[in-house]
C-alpha cells in the first residue's frame, strides 16, 4: 500500500492540509503527518494540528509519495528544511509521487524536482519556480508530479492524487460519497 508523507510546518494553509489528509484516509491510503520542528504546528489562520511524528524522525524509504500543503510562511518553512528537501529528492528518485499545492511548489523547486516539468502554484509564486514550465491550470499533472493552485482547489487536487495512486473509480466513488459531484 502507498504511504503518503504530509509534512506540516508553522504557517501551513489549514484547508489544504486537512482536505488532503481527510480525502486520502477516506480513500484507504496510509497517511503520515510529520511536523517540521515539533509535533504540534500552528497554521496560518491559528488552527493547531498535532502531527503523527516529527520530520526529523522520518525515513524517506518508508514513503511512496509526499504531498505538501502551502500557505505562507508554511511553504517557506518547508523549503528551508534540508531534511525535507532530501526526503523529496529520495522519493522522486525512487519514482514516487511528489505533489504540492498553493505556494508549496517552491519547495519542489528547491528540491530540484521541477526542472522541465509542467507545474502550477498560487498566483505570484511562478517566478520562484524558474526550472518549471509554468501553467495556470487549477491542477497540473506531469508524470510523477502533481501541483495545484490554492485552497479553492484542495478537493480537486486531493482527488487527483487519489486517482494517480489508486484509480479513476476510487476518485469517482469519493466524489459521490462526499457530494462533490452528482
Amino acid at each position: 500500500m502507498d504511504t503518503i508523507l504530509i509534512p506540516i510546518a508553522a504557517g501551513f494553509e489549514e484547508t489544504e492540509a486537512v482536505a488532503n489528509i481527510d480525502i486520502f484516509r477516506r480513500a484507504g491510503l496510509k497517511v503520515v503527518t510529520a511536523g517540521v520542528g515539533d509535533k504540534v504546528i500552528t497554521g496560518d489562520h491559528g488552527i493547531r494540528l498535532e502531527t503523527d511524528t516529527k520530520l526529523s524522525e522520518v525515513d524517506a524509504a518508508d514513503f511512496s509519495a509526499v504531498v505538501l500543503p502551502g500557505g505562507v510562511p508554511g511553504a517557506n518553512n518547508l523549503r528551508d528544511s534540508s531534511k525535507l528537501l532530501s526526503v523529496i529528492r529520495t522519493i522522486a528518485e525512487n519514482g514516487g509521487l511528489c505533489a504540492a499545492i498553493c505556494a508549496a511548489p517552491i519547495v519542489l523547486e528547491a528540491a530540484g524536482v521541477l526542472e522541465g516539468k509542467q507545474a502550477t502554484s498560487y498566483p505570484g509564486f511562478g517566478e520562484q519556480m524558474p526550472s518549471a514550465n509554468y501553467q495556470e491550470d487549477r491542477v497540473v499533472v506531469d508524470g510523477n508530479l502533481i501541483t495545484g493552485r490554492g485552497p479553492g482547489v484542495s478537493f480537486e487536487f486531493a482527488l487527483t492524487v487519489v486517482e494517480y495512486l489508486l484509480d479513476k473509480e476510487q476518485r469517482h466513488d469519493l466524489e459521490a460519497a462526499m457530494l462533490i459531484k452528482n
